[in-house]
């Protein structure tokens, strides 16, 4: 094929090329490949082989056996009862790696005996410690290894979290031992090979049975003669859950089922980026050819869609998965090229608003910048813009970014939003708004799918913001996109850009002011109702920290508190939110004796000896009950320093203050974990109540969570209710008590006590 004699051709090619390499050698590549791999595998729904049973340790027989760990006895019924069924294997994903009960050990030990050789029990390695990375090979203990194949269990997600791959075997105390997946079907393979699993299967098409249902052999004998049986927890409170690129979070059984389903057609083996680098040179050769940018991108539409015919081809029927970024951006890079001139030939009549959408543009904005007045400028990015043009077409994006438009404009009281570039929409806040709770009514709003051309799409959305003089609204903007470029890095919402070019002594001299800032009366305490869904009305209250600086204006919590955390200075400033809350407590209590407050305190707080003495003191010597304070520490707090965190939080208890655990559902919680802190309260982290009440595994998780709690004698506070809809669906589920935006948003004591003389009552 001949390019244009024009040296322009032949370097644009080379660029492309050199795009090409990029993508098949960066993260930025990897990245893109890992984002269509769902979409490859939506294109063939497969159905599961039915030779692979699970045996789910699922919420029924958690609630039937109750007590965790659950002694050996009932797995030696199960094996006991499998192997008279006619099992062709037993395998089990359980950690068998210390000793329970010395009789259930015995009575399991001998069950495996009875089935010598049907039987592979779970080996794997982990960490020494949080702080020590050596890896320690964990193997069932000796009892049990007499009568049973030994196999790996090992996951391992890729840099985003997410499982794709499984080694065909791994070594564990010297000794290579197939995978899990491997074991079940029966292939062989080199130590750490991977191969990728097929997540076109349909995990609901896999044969389940309870485990409580097996160990009282109550199942039909039909469904396990001849099989393979896979057992394994699926019940959220056993843990042990990973991410998968189509399923979404999934139980580790569940993983290792899908794996053994894909090596049942075979070992599927990853495709040359090579050859699809190569592929890629040649049709943007093809486009390049062309003089006509339609005709290019017509050549590129076609050819896309071959390779992408081709990638399902081979990796459905030859399971040979081939990448597909780096020819697709050659292509793109290719239609992008071509499409240049026509561009360049516009620009001179570029105008204040945007063509595709009517949207006041970047220059619009910019025209602004005159004056010192100060302003918060936020940017708001769509980071699955290119996805989203690639499925819906170039109209049908412009009404996305239009639909996007509207709900940032609700958040900016009506004010202009500009579309500064493709993916980026940029609005400007008042001054005087608290900027965090402002994001955080923005994103339940922003998170809703928008409706478009008919279909449903879900915009992932990431917000940058800065503060600074009118007349540096240039940089400004640039300030709040490299923010938002962090918040999506970070896997954050929103963040904060610095102030202005001199923001790193700022930041250092912001912790000089806060004691001055203390005294003065400018850090406040606000509260956000918590509502009793079975009392219908408002009976306790979190207290959330505010500062208001002369000078800068509203400094959000996300930017002090942190700095505060680093510094030492943590505790001065919740020792000023406790005595703070004591006094309001005090004052409230006259006439709403039913109200309590809760305070969080921080992770680095509760093995501080000076710190939970100055507690002790300021409870000690307040005119309020301790019944009428909570204290909440997160679940990563408590984690940390185990020993520490509990004496610490039994002393509280003794005082009689209450414990709630924040943020629950966002650690790494367990069974033991619940029952050992002495906890009476658990607050659902907001990322799953919000959408609950529509999103179906998000349901399963609160309203599990939920009957857990209860069992356990807990109370539970749902976070992050922002509509009538989930308020029903967490009073269906039995929960005790909301907040959020739909009850009240943090108020100032006046506020809150002007609502609690109201009366408030909702309709539960």
């Amino acid at each position: 094929m001949r390019l244009d004699r024009r040296p322009s051709s032949w370097i644009t090619l080379a660029l492309i090329v050199a795009l090409g390499i990029a993508m098949m050698t960066s993260r930025t590549g990897d990245a893109i490949d890992r984002g269509l791999m769902p979409l490859r595998f939506a294109a063939v729904d497969r159905s599961a082989s039915g030779t692979i049973v699970m045996v789910e340790m699922d919420a029924e027989s958690a609630a039937a056996i109750r007590r965790w760990p659950w002694s050996r006895t009932h797995y030696a019924m199960v094996v006991d009862h499998l192997r008279k069924a006619g099992a062709a294997s037993i395998v089990f994903d359980v950690d068998f790696s210390s000793a329970s009960d010395a009789a259930g050990d015995q009575l399991f030990a001998n069950a495996l005996a009875r089935a010598p050789g049907l039987v592979a029990l779970p080996t794997f390695s982990q960490n020494a410690s949080s702080s020590d990375r050596r890896s320690i090979d964990a193997l069932p203990i000796p009892i049990l290894r007499d009568h049973v194949a030994l196999a790996s269990v090992s996951i391992r997600p890729s840099e985003d979290g997410q499982v794709r791959d499984m080694p065909l075997a791994t070594v564990t105390e010297g000794q290579p031992r197939p995978s899990l997946s491997a074991y079940i079907a029966a292939r062989s393979g080199v130590v750490d090979q991977q191969f990728p699993i097929d997540m076109s299967i349909d995990p609901a098409t896999i044969p389940r049975m309870s485990f409580v249902d097996v160990r009282n052999g109550l199942f039909d004998p039909a469904l396990v003669k001849g099989r393979n049986i896979l057992i394994g927890a699926t019940a959220i409170e056993m843990g042990d859950r990973y991410g998968t690129p189509r399923w979404g979070v999934v139980p580790g059984v569940v993983v290792q089922a899908l794996a053994a389903e894909t090596l049942l057609r075979g070992t599927p083996r990853y495709g040359s980026r090579s050859a699809m680098l190569m592929l890629g040179a040649l049709i943007a050769a093809a486009m390049l050819r062309c003089r006509s940018a339609m005709s290019s991108i017509v050549i590129g539409a076609i050819a896309g869609i071959a390779i992408v015919i081709g990638v399902l081809v081979a990796q459905y029927h030859t399971l040979i998965v081939m990448p597909l970024a780096t020819a697709l951006m050659m292509i793109f890079g290719a239609a992008v090229t071509c499409g240049v001139r026509d561009v360049l030939r516009r620009f001179h009549d570029q105008r204040l608003s945007d063509e595709a959408t009517g949207l006041a543009n970047a220059r619009a904005l910019l025209r602004q910048a005159s004056g010192q007045d100060m302003v918060v400028l936020a940017a708001a990015q769509i980071g699955n813009y290119d996805a989203l043009r690639a499925v819906l077409g170039e109209r049908a994006i412009g009404d996305v970014v239009i639909r996007i438009s509207e709900r940032l404009a609700l958040a900016g009281e009506r004010r202009a939003v500009y579309r500064a570039t493709d993916h980026q929409l940029v609005f400007l806040l008042g001054v005087e708004q608290a900027i965090d709770d402002t994001l955080h009514g923005l994103r339940a709003l922003l998170l809703q799918p928008v409706e478009v051309s008919g279909r449903r799409v879900d915009v992932a959305l990431t917000i940058g913001v800065a503060t600074g003089v009118r007349a540096n609204l240039e940089r400004l903007l640039a300030g709040a996109t490299l923010a938002a470029d962090e918040a999506r890095a970070g896997d954050s919402f929103w963040r904060r850009a610095e102030m202005d070019t001199d923001s790193l002594d700022r930041s250092i001299s912001l912790m000089g002011e806060l004691d001055e800032a203390i005294a003065a009366g400018h850090v406040q305490v606000f509260y956000q109702p918590k509502y009793d869904l079975r009392r219908h009305q408002i009976t306790s209250v979190e207290a959330l920290v505010r500062w208001r600086h002369p000078v800068r204006g509203f400094i959000g919590p996300d930017l002090f508190i942190p700095v505060a955390e680093k510094s030492n200075r943590i505790a001065p400033l919740t020792l000023h939110v406790l005595a703070q809350v004591l006094h309001d407590l005090s004052a409230w209590r006259i006439d709403h004796p039913h109200v309590t407050a809760a305070v969080n305190i921080s992770a680095k707080l509760l093995s501080d000896a000076a710190f939970n003495g100055a507690v002790e003191r300021l409870v000690a010597s307040a005119s309020v009950p301790t019944a009428a304070i909570v204290f909440e520490v997160t679940e990563s707090a408590a984690m940390s320093d185990a020993s520490a965190a509990i004496a610490s939080l039994n002393r509280y208890r003794e005082l009689g203050i209450a414990i709630s655990m924040d943020d629950y559902g966002t650690g790494q919680s367990t069974l033991t974990y619940l029952r050992e802190l002495p906890i009476s309260e658990l607050k659902i982290d907001r990322t799953f109540v919000q959408f609950a009440h529509s999103n179906h595994d998000d349901g399963i998780l609160v309203r599990s969570t939920i009957e857990l709690a209860h069992q356990l004698g807990l109370k539970v506070v749902a976070e992050g209710v922002e509509e009538e809809a989930c308020l029903t669906f967490l009073t269906a589920c039995g929960c005790d008590l909301i907040q959020g935006y739909f009850i009240s948003k943090p108020l100032p004591l006046a506020d809150l006590r002007m609502l609690l003389d109201e009366g408030m009552q909702r309709a539960a």
